[in-house]
């Protein structure tokens, strides 16, 4: 089967859920309001594309290719994105709900993460070198052995890892959120 080539296109309130979509590559592509619900996009390579209050909830990303796409606004609860390429792997997310979904071992280097939802999202392993986490809620989010080295958490909420078992040279921290470093010694930090 040929695969498909789109260039500059724009795609809206499409319903993809539940689909396999056909091996394709889209390059510079705007999706707004898609469903891709439990879809399966393996294969499939998405090169400086923006995805605007798209819902990718349970969506299967096997091989598929994020090269340099944002998601605005998108709804991608338990998505596991340690199953795409990691050739060029480069993502970027504001307004967006990534509850439960998985980065183990992605290189995410840079990334963005704006106003984002983040609850129990798996980092163990992942290169977060130089990625910022603005206003976002890291409520259980796992990090264990993370490359957390020049990370922004300034303005994120919510989170609790250990440094000792993750890298964190340069990273950086507003005052209250120092109680989140130190919670596995159980002891009470107040402000005044």
């Amino acid at each position: 089967m040929e695969t498909q080539i789109h260039d500059k296109e724009t795609f809206e309130n499409l319903d993809f859920s539940g689909q396999a979509i056909q091996e394709g590559e889209y390059t510079k592509c705007i999706f707004a309001n898609c469903n891709f619900s439990k879809a399966n996009l393996r294969s499939t390579d998405f090169i400086d594309c923006t995805f605007k209050g798209c819902n990718f909830a349970l969506a299967l990303l096997d091989n598929t290719g994020l090269k340099n796409v944002t998601f605005i606004a998108c709804k991608l609860i338990g998505v596991n994105f340690s199953a795409c390429s990691n050739f060029l792997f480069t993502v970027s997310f504001r307004d967006c709900h990534l509850d439960y979904s998985s980065f183990f071992q992605k290189k995410l280097k840079k990334a963005v993460f704006a106003k984002c939802s983040l609850k129990e999202v798996d980092f163990e392993q992942a290169d977060l070198s130089s990625a910022s986490f603005n206003n976002c809620d890291l409520y259980n989010a796992r990090f264990i052995g993370t490359n957390l080295e020049k990370t922004d958490f300034r303005t994120a909420i919510n989170y609790t890892f250990d440094p000792e078992i993750n890298k964190m040279k340069g990273a950086r921290f507003a005052y209250s959120g120092i109680s989140g470093l130190l919670a596995k010694y159980n002891i009470d930090i107040e402000y005044e």
